[in-house]
Parts: C-alpha cells; structure tokens; sequence
C-alpha cells in the first residue's frame, strides 16, 4: 500500500467519524460517544497529513508536531473553563478557526504571487482564496468581540451599539472588498494584487467587529451559531486551495450544521437572519421605562417550600442567572427533595435560554438531572395550566408575555415558555434590572408571581434547607 492510498484511508475513516459524531452528539444517550468519535476523527486527520509529509520526505513535519503541541497546551486549560463560559470559549474556538483558515489563505497567496505561479493562481482558486480570508478573518474579529459581550468585558458595551447609515455604511465597505476580489480574480500577479489582497484583510477584520457591535447580547446563542457556519465556510474554501478533500468534507459539516442550528434559533426567537444581524434587540430600551412605575411582590423562602411541596406538578425554568450563580447542584438538590415528597418535577428548557444553544442542557447535564424530565419549550407549554408552581431561575425574556401581547415590545412574536399559565409563579432574581432585551419582564408583576430576589444558589440551597425540614420547617 502506498503512503498516498494510506493517507487517503485516514481521511476517509476520519471523515466517516466526522459525520458519525454529529449523528450521535444529536441525542443524549449517544452524545458522549460522538464527543469521542469527533476527537478520533480529528486526531485522524492530524496522523494522516503528518503520514503524508514524512512520505514524501519532507521535514514540514516538525511545523505539525508544533502546531499540535501548541494548540494542546492553549486547548487543555481552555477546556478547564466552568460551564458559564463555555459560550465564549465556544467563540474563541471559532476565532482560531477562523483565523487559522485566514492566516493560511494568505500564505498561500503569496507564496504562488511570489512565484509568479499563473498556473496555480487559477480563477476558481483566487475565488476560493478570496472567499477565505473574507470568512475566515471575519469570523476571527467578530468571534473575539462576541466572546468580549459574553464575558461582559467593561470596554466592550454589551448592549446593541448603532449609527445612522450603519447597514448602508457596512454595504459599501462590503462592496469594496468585493470589487477588490474581483480585481484580484482577473489579475492575480498584477503589481497592486498584494495591496488588494492586504486590503481585503482589513476589510474583512473590520467587518467582524462592525457586524457584532450592533448585536446585542439576547441575541448572542444565534450569533455564535452564524459565527460556526462562517468559520465552516472559511474551512470549505482552504480545503478548495488545499485540494485537501476531508477539509471540504469537515468544512461542509461544521458550516451546514452551523446553518442549520440558526435556523432553528431564529424560528425560536420568530426571527429572520436579516433581523438579527440588522435589527438586534435592545434598541427600542429607551421606552422601556416610560408609563406606570410597577411594584414586585417579594417573598420567603420558605414560603415558597410550603407551596412547593404541597403541590402536584412543580415546572423550573432555567435561564442566565442560574448558569452565573453555578446553581446547577443546588437545583439537583431540590428536585431530588420534590420528588421524595410525590411532588413530579419537570424542567422547561427554551431553545435560546443561557448564552448558547443547548446551553441549560448542559448545565442539567452536569448536576445529572434525569433527561427524560428535561422538556423543550413546544412539549411542556401545553402542561403549563396543570403546573401548580412554575420556579423561574434566571430566565427573564424567555418567559416575558409581552412576547405574545405588546406589538411594541422588541420581542413581539418571539415564542416563550408559557410560565404565566401556571397557578403560580416564583421567580429568582439578583435584582430588578431588565434582561437583555432591556425591558421589563410583565411575569414578574402578576398578581400569581412572588419574587425571591438573591443569588440562584443562595436562594436554592436555602430552599433545599427548608424542604428538607431544617430551620423550623
């Protein structure tokens, strides 16, 4: 067997553990063996490029080595990260991905321009090349920024930042770095390409940083799932200038389902793509304080543990807060001390709840909450009127009826848990400040709801204490 054949049957299992891992990651039962068959997948692909070099005798293999040592010694304590910022680590993975894909593009182009290699620098190339760096240093700006708003960074405001002409502005700029391809396609060893090349670079860094700043944080689960297509799509394009077959294979599954997943977050969010990148929540923040001045009604404790525990159907409602708080346990906690006392207990996931999607899910995971009582938004609505209690952990526009209601309200026409249906509400809060769509949340000033305002793990551990009988209870 030649090393070539060899290299190319590397690639191939590693793309069929690609597309395995994505079939399995998509339930819960299966989505730890897909985590490993996507690492297999991807060490695959390192052992078959390495296979490939040290055959034709290179010494680029040392380029390989440490590069993956490398990305293994920024990777490992990245992965250490808590589980709240698994979103913006998420976002700085797509940085590096994106940036990788950039910074080879370029290389690349120089080294044919440098060649004067009118062979190589075809006109489906440059296309591909152009498409790369376009995608790939976009995705690297902009990943850096929404990783910043996650990590609530002082410098980098978290609300939608806009100006007048802003959409128009963006166009232009992005109509500029269209016709500089362009050039670049019918004249790639012209004596100005490297200028129009370094251009589109600029262009393309500037665009991640203008296409995020006007993105406000409710909106950042959607973002981090356009960022994974761009940075899919960059992948796609190196793979073209490559000729790297499983790039373009893994390129297409990570852009695709990166598509695939906003589509789903914007038909959660009654969103269009158009809508989220151009007209981001948080600009109509400014009427949210007009009108009646309105009073929450706050309570105990435990007399939230006295409710609870006589009723039938308790629903929790994770959000932000409880991510933040790292509550996770202490929930655990109180549900498992729920069910002992016949109550049933289920839990109301939205598909934009937290910062990422799938992002409670995870938190749930961690405390090993039973799957099976983990319900999307369409199945546990309908249950919602039989509930006798409904818990809100940090969630704020997810369970907001102005959603169904106040045509004025940026979050019109957004689905959301039905919490307001429930018999009663009890909502945890560190305080009275508005979500981030910037306005009030009309749940938590019905005549059924109770605030219990505080740290989420502070108020659960309390309220496990009290359900437990601790404390005269």
């Amino acid at each position: 067997m030649s090393a070539e054949t060899l290299v190319q049957i590397l690639y191939l299992i590693s793309t069929a553990l690609f597309i395995l891992s994505l079939k399995w990651m998509s339930d819960p039962e299966t989505a730890r063996k897909g985590v490993f068959s996507g690492v297999g997948a991807m060490t695959l692909a390192v052992v078959g490029t390495l296979t490939g070099v040290l055959a034709t005798g290179g010494t680029h293999y040392w380029w390989i080595l440490g590069a993956f040592a490398l990305g293994a010694a920024v990777g490992y304590p990245l992965a250490q990260v808590p589980l709240t910022a698994v979103p913006q680590r998420t976002a700085l993975s797509h940085a590096f991905g994106g940036l990788a894909a950039g910074l080879v593009g370029t290389a690349k182009f120089f080294l044919y321009y440098g060649q004067k290699n009118e062979a190589a620098l075809t006109p489906f190339i440059v296309v591909a090349l152009v498409a790369e760096i376009l995608l790939g240093f976009l995705t690297f700006t902009g990943s850096i920024l929404a990783a910043g708003k996650l990590q609530e960074v002082k410098w980098i405001p978290q609300r939608p930042v806009t100006y007048p002409g802003q959409n128009a502005s963006n166009l232009a700029l992005f109509g500029v770095a269209l016709g500089l391809g362009v050039a670049l396609v019918l004249h790639p060893l012209a004596p100005w390409a490297p200028y129009a090349f370094g251009g589109i670079i600029l262009l393309s860094l500037a665009f991640g940083v203008l296409l995020i700043i006007p993105i406000g944080g409710a909106d950042m689960p959607t973002v981090i799932s356009i960022l994974n297509a761009y940075a899919g799509l960059s992948a796609v394009a190196m793979g073209f200038v490559l000729n790297n077959k499983l790039l373009i294979t893994a390129g297409a599954l990570d852009g695709s389902s990166g598509l695939i997943l906003s589509v789903i977050m914007c038909k959660a969010m009654n969103r269009s793509f158009f809508n989220v990148l151009f007209g981001a929540f948080g600009q109509t923040t400014a009427a949210s304080g007009e009108g009646e001045q309105k009073a929450y009604k706050a309570d105990t404790v435990e007399s939230a543990a006295m409710v609870m525990e006589q009723a039938n159907l308790v629903v929790i409602v994770p959000g932000y807060g409880l991510a933040v708080a790292q509550a996770q346990h202490k929930v655990r906690e109180v549900y498992d001390l729920l069910k002992k006392k016949g109550v049933t207990v289920k839990f109301a996931i939205h598909p934009v709840a937290g910062r990422m999607p799938g992002h409670m899910n995870v938190l749930l995971a961690e405390a090993e909450i039973p799957y099976d009582d983990l319900l999307e938004m369409d199945e546990i609505n309908g249950d919602m009127p039989q509930a006798d209690v409904v818990l809100v952990i940090g969630a704020n526009d997810v369970v907001n009826p102005a959603a169904r209601s106040d045509k004025n309200s940026p979050i019109y026409g957004m689905p959301i848990i039905d919490a307001d249906k429930a018999k009663a509400v009890y909502a945890i809060k560190r305080s009275k400040a508005p979500g981030f769509a910037g306005i009030d949340n009309e749940l938590y000033f019905l005549d059924k709801t109770f605030m219990l305002f505080g740290d989420a793990k502070a108020v659960m551990g309390e309220l496990a204490r009290k359900l437990a009988g601790e404390g005269g209870h």
